[in-house]
């Protein structure tokens, strides 16, 4: 979901009048740090489905990635929401990206005496404690005033890794700064100044990321229809990506998009840096074998959360096929429409080494903070523990394609087969 941005335009929505603070985050809102809050603020801790003393206990307790979404939608200017939530075009892809999840369904085994699961991954010498990493977007600092540094603190806490966006509102070493020992890497737009992208890539070295992930599917930028009917092309004044400086404090470059891209600059990259290279936007099974021959350690099948071109496949049914060509060469992680901890599991059990989530993040991080980042991430968890142990898995090894029905498919293909069966029957009737 990271996207290109111009310099900053230097204006601000307007304020509406606000009641008391949330809480979180821990900075107040009206803190001249930070500019503006918009949209109206919410009552402690009521959520989207009533007040305090009618919830469970504990910070944002019960409630479901819908209540976070609920909750950011009435937190952020409707710019700012749109900006996130929506998609390119008329958004058929966006939302065939949660569609699809919906339409596949799990066939759990039985009595296999699996245990407690095992949810670690090992992902190109990273560890995470769970197959669900924070996917790069953009302008964290629109969602809440302590941006990438609350979202680092709490995918630190979670044990997991977040792939800093290029379109950061916090500088990458500031993030890995706010975070000691989180595992992060950094998400690349290729530039054609190749000069300036070694020394975006030297930073993210030097912040300790230790995988870079480059953005493959935007020779162009998507035309988002929110976008262009609200209005909103720039950031607001107070706030700029940080790692489009050529110096601290130095002007703010804009992300080219670039039409020459090509497989020719990824190996130039692959000479430019040792950190492993994982390639985004792979969509096509062909381009994920091009990948791997240029030097690609991972492969990242996605369509950019309906962001770019409208009309593409679902992320997760473009998956099999490319984990079928790429054949365990190098580990394959998707992103796209995952909203649940189910939806996890079908990934993982179509091929995925592990997803990435986006906006359910900015969803959290908009409700409340580094405290709505944890509460995304732990509830991610415990839907995927809870569906492992139902599935009768002791770990992701355990999973495997027959465990996964696409009700449609099977729908129709029964269908068709009860059709020709009646046909055939009508052909042969005796007289």
């Amino acid at each position: 979901m990271s996207s290109p941005v111009h310099e900053p335009a230097r204006t601000s929505p307007p304020v509406p009048a606000n009641g008391p603070p949330p809480v979180p985050p821990p900075v107040p809102l009206s803190d001249p740090r930070y500019g503006p809050t918009h949209g109206p603020v919410r009552a402690p801790m009521a959520g989207p489905r009533g007040p305090a003393s009618t919830r469970p206990r504990g910070p944002m307790s019960g409630w479901r990635l819908r209540d976070f979404e609920d909750a950011a939608r009435e937190r952020l200017a409707p710019a700012h929401y749109d900006y996130f939530a929506g998609g390119a075009g008329e958004e058929l892809t966006l939302r065939a990206n949660e569609a699809a999840f919906d339409r596949l369904a799990l066939v759990p085994r039985v009595l296999r005496g699996a245990g407690k699961p095992e949810t670690g991954v090992t992902l190109l010498n990273s560890r995470a404690s769970m197959p669900v990493l924070v996917a790069p977007t953009a302008f964290h600092r629109l969602a809440d005033p302590q941006g990438e540094r609350a979202t680092a603190r709490a995918a630190a806490a979670a044990e997991t890794i977040m792939i800093v966006s290029m379109a950061a509102t916090v500088a990458v070493e500031e993030v890995a700064a706010a975070a000691p020992g989180a595992e992060l890497w950094f998400q690349l737009y290729v530039q054609p100044d190749l000069a300036f992208t070694e020394r975006v890539v030297r930073r993210a070295e030097s912040a300790g990321c230790t995988a870079l992930v480059v953005t493959a599917d935007s020779p162009v930028m998507g035309v988002r229809e929110r976008d262009v009917r609200n209005g909103f092309h720039d950031l607001p004044a107070h706030l700029h990506c940080e790692n489009l400086r050529d110096l601290p404090g130095g002007p703010v470059r804009p992300i080219v998009m670039w039409p020459e891209l090509s497989w020719e600059h990824l190996a130039v990259l692959r000479r430019m840096t040792d950190l492993p290279l994982v390639v985004k936007g792979v969509t096509h099974p062909a381009d994920a074998r091009l990948a791997i021959d240029h030097g690609a350690a991972g492969i990242l099948v996605s369509n950019h959360g309906g962001r770019q071109l409208d009309g593409m496949p679902a992320a997760i049914d473009l998956l099999p096929d490319v984990v079928a060509e790429v054949a365990g060469a190098v580990p394959v992680l998707m992103d796209g429409g995952v909203r649940r901890g189910t939806d996890v599991v079908k990934a993982l059990a179509l091929g995925a080494a592990a997803v990435g989530v986006g906006r359910p993040v900015l969803w959290g991080l908009a409700a409340g903070g580094e405290a709505g980042v944890a509460g995304v991430l732990g509830l991610l968890r415990a839907q995927f523990e809870e569906a492992m142990t139902l599935c009768g898995c002791a770990g992701v090894a355990g999973l495997s394609r027959d465990m996964v029905r696409d009700a449609v498919r099977d729908a129709v293909r029964d269908a068709v087969r009860d059709a020709v069966r009646d046909a055939v029957r009508d052909m042969v009737r005796p007289c």
